[in-house]
């Protein structure tokens, strides 16, 4: 799965492409001529994840991963940059917002951006509509084909949509509907985090930064949180206990930024659920409500192939018990078939079976 990270110039996106994945690239870098991308990895934090590997002690502690595509900064009017594979073909968007005072951009206005990127996605949508609806009116004079009217009615209550600045995620579309416009990948259907980026002196004020936009967090599948790249980016330079004092100086449980990635993992709609043992503990991205054997394919194609059963347990009641035989022992581990939908938080062994 993956999240396009998209915003305007001098948002200090590509710093928070840094922190959320781990890969150098410097600010600024982006050729202003082209639309250069970048991607990279991000791991998810789970607390959960660490208590298991000091539970079962393996070499390796895996956590569950996604994919980062950072999009140089969009101007608005150029919507070029966003019409990409690798962003229309991305499951979801992180919009860094600059909500700091900026030297050439001057005072921050988070509102008027978040309204301002989701125009740019709107008529990137409709300017693919039009164009498909042009060439379905001319194939439709030639012959009428029942997919192509099908397709051109549920066009034109799109493009209506969309010339009211209406984002797609807001329109309700039954299942055959979502299926026939799936291959469009259009942007504005795309769910949505709206991140704002912080300077270190509104740290304090940032909840009430974000209730002030709470009424954009309302509409479809759309998220509001905050961050501060600068701040993140010195705990980032800090580990162990000097990590630990500067968080409690600033206020912070935790860095923001995990928060952040955890806020992305939600926003693609994925679960994590886990498998331990002495060789490896490893958490693993699903969607949620998948199924048992899709999941198990997620470990390994002849899991899924000759799936049996999945043994399943609760990490909480794991951790509780202590090991696999003493969660059987307390009847806390469940045996279940491959239609069983994995849950978060489940800790799954496969049995399965490949003949030669």
């Amino acid at each position: 799965m993956t999240i396009a990270l998209v915003g305007f110039p001098r948002s200090g996106k590509t710093t928070l492409f840094t922190l959320l994945t781990g890969a150098a690239v410097p600010a600024g870098r982006h050729d202003p001529r082209r639309a250069e991308l970048h991607t990279g990895v991000a791991r998810v934090p789970d607390p959960r994840l660490e208590r298991l590997a000091e539970l079962f002690r393996p070499r390796p502690a895996v956590p569950a991963t996604f994919e980062i595509v950072d999009v140089a900064g969009v101007a608005q009017g150029d919507r070029a940059r966003l019409d990409v594979p690798e962003v229309r073909g991305a499951d979801a968007l992180l919009h860094v917002v600059r909500a700091f005072e900026d030297p050439v951009l001057g005072p921050p206005d988070a509102r008027r951006d978040i309204e301002a990127l989701e125009t740019e996605l709107v008529l990137a949508d409709l300017e693919l509509v039009e164009r498909r609806l042009e060439r379905l009116v001319q194939a439709l004079r030639k012959r009428r084909v029942d997919a192509e009217v099908r397709e051109h009615a549920l066009l034109g209550r799109l493009r209506a949509a969309l010339e009211a600045g209406t984002p797609l995620r807001a329109v309700a579309l039954a299942p055959d509907e979502a299926r026939l416009v799936r291959g469009f990948a259009f942007l504005s259907q795309k769910p949505i985090l709206h991140l704002l980026n912080l300077p270190e002196r509104a740290l304090a004020d940032a909840p009430r930064a974000v209730a002030a936009l709470a009424p954009l967090a309302e509409r479809p599948q759309t998220r509001l949180a905050w961050v501060s790249a600068v701040i993140e980016a010195e705990i980032a330079r800090l580990s162990g206990a000097e990590q630990r004092a500067f968080l409690a100086e600033l206020g912070l449980a935790e860095p923001a930024i995990h928060r952040v990635l955890r806020e992305c993992y939600a926003l693609l709609g994925l679960v994590s659920f886990f498998t331990v043992g002495d060789d490896e503990v490893r958490a693993w991205s699903v969607p949620r409500g998948t199924r048992a054997q899709d999941a198990a394919g997620v470990v390994h194609s002849d899991m899924a192939r000759g799936f049996i059963r999945a043994e399943v347990v609760r990490y909480e009641d794991l951790v509780a018990a202590g090991s696999f035989a003493e969660a059987r022992a307390r009847g806390q581990l469940r045996l279940e078939g491959k239609d069983y939908p994995v849950r978060d938080g489940d800790v799954c062994h496969f049995r399965f079976s490949v003949g030669r």
